[in-house]
């Protein structure tokens, strides 16, 4: 009995492991399925800028890499993102390895009712903040929403 027991529980295991992984989407699909590819800027209106708002903005290569980029006016750099998982509250959680930085960072982001776009957290790799719970750490201001540019 016991040995029909774990064996039932043996493939019942490794049937919900197959199954797990046969529906596992893939990076590219799951930042397309929740909204994010597309370029956001607290304000479309205003040229990027390092002080007034960069554009940032999120693309599928055709090689199937998703990248980040972020424009500031004077400045522009180009990232990966290694990873994308959406946790049970919708929160957007991604890994970005940044060349310039010499760094992954992990930010989570929302969408707001209106479809705008809002930083939730960003962390460096030894868990330092800059910004935490929607609010920036330094001054404790609330981080502000993105809108769609394109």
């Amino acid at each position: 009995m016991t040995c029909c027991l774990s064996r039932w529980m043996t493939a019942a295991v490794l049937w919900i492991a197959q199954t797990s992984l046969a529906h596992a989407e893939t990076l590219a699909e799951t930042v397309e399925q929740w909204g994010l590819l597309g370029s956001w800027a607290v304000d479309c209106a205003v040229s990027p800028d390092r002080d007034k708002g960069a554009l940032l903005t999120y693309e599928i290569r055709k090689d199937g890499r998703v990248m980040y980029r972020r424009n500031f006016g004077d400045a522009k750099d180009e990232n990966e993102v290694v990873s994308a998982t959406v946790n049970a509250e919708g929160v957007l959680n991604l890994m970005v390895f940044f060349p310039s930085l010499h760094q992954t960072r992990e930010f989570g982001v929302i969408l707001t009712k209106d479809g705008g776009l809002r930083a939730i957290y960003n962390r460096g790799e030894g868990g330092e903040y800059t910004i935490r719970d929607g609010k920036y750490v330094k001054t404790g201001a609330p981080t502000l929403p993105q809108q769609r540019c394109d």
